[in-house]
This record gives structure tokens, C-alpha cells and sequence, in this order.
């Protein structure tokens, strides 16, 4: 059964960083294209980064571009995003996601292109 479990949230001061974690298992990781999503309450969920398979493609929702970093490692099976320089609009619970990927490069920002996802960390940034 795929399975993918966050960890790494909580509550950080405005300029500081976190390190998400994103666990996966029964699913062949190293075939598939994975990404972060962020919600907040009564807003659609929106993609924050996303990572291929091979590891070398990434790609970044602009507001979070320079400080955040997605990167994986696929001994551990796990992917991480490295979060520095914190805002408080930064603040959401943050959802990790992975998607069959079409090409070893290949990354994906909608939503629908993924279908496993795990149960979500949350995220707050105090000012």
C-alpha cells in the first residue's frame, strides 16, 4: 500500500527554518516525480516545488523561489524541503505528494497529476 507520511512542521519565528520530511513507502520511489503542496484554511491547495525522478529537475512556485530547496534522497526513500527564511505567509499545512513519472526528468505542478499524498504537516509562522 502507498504511503507517504510528513514530518518536520511547527512553529517557527519570521526569518527562521524548517526542514520537512516526506517518508514513502510500497510504491517504487525511484520511478516516480514527487511535490510539495500548501493550504490554508478556506483556499485552494497550491503547489510550493516539485522534484523528477532522476533528482536533477526541480522546479518552484515564485514566492518561495531562493528559500526553499526540494531534494530527496532515495536510499532513505524520503524527500525533504528545506525552508529558510520564513514569513508568516509562508504559514499552512504543508501536503507531500508523488506521481508516475513519464520521463526520468519530468516534474509536475497541478495536483492532479499525482495520486498518492500524505496526511499533511502544519506549518506556522509567527511574525
Amino acid at each position: 500500500q502507498e504511503q507517504l507520511v510528513e514530518s518536520g512542521g511547527g512553529l517557527v519565528q519570521a526569518g527562521g527554518s524548517l526542514r520537512l520530511a516526506c517518508a514513502v513507502s510500497g510504491l517504487t520511489f525511484s520511478t516516480y516525480a514527487m511535490g510539495w503542496f500548501r493550504q490554508v484554511p478556506g483556499k485552494e491547495r497550491e503547489f510550493v516545488a516539485a522534484i523528477s525522478w532522476s533528482g536533477y529537475a526541480t522546479h518552484y512556485q515564485d514566492s518561495v523561489k531562493g528559500r526553499f530547496i526540494i531534494f530527496k534522497n532515495s536510499t532513505k526513500n524520503t524527500m525533504y524541503l528545506q525552508m529558510n527564511t520564513l514569513k508568516p505567509e509562508d504559514t499552512a499545512v504543508y501536503y507531500c505528494a508523488a506521481g508516475t513519472a513519464s520521463s526520468v526528468h519530468s516534474y509536475y505542478i497541478s495536483d492532479v497529476d499525482y495520486h498518492a499524498w500524505g496526511q499533511g504537516t502544519q506549518v506556522t509562522v509567527s511574525s
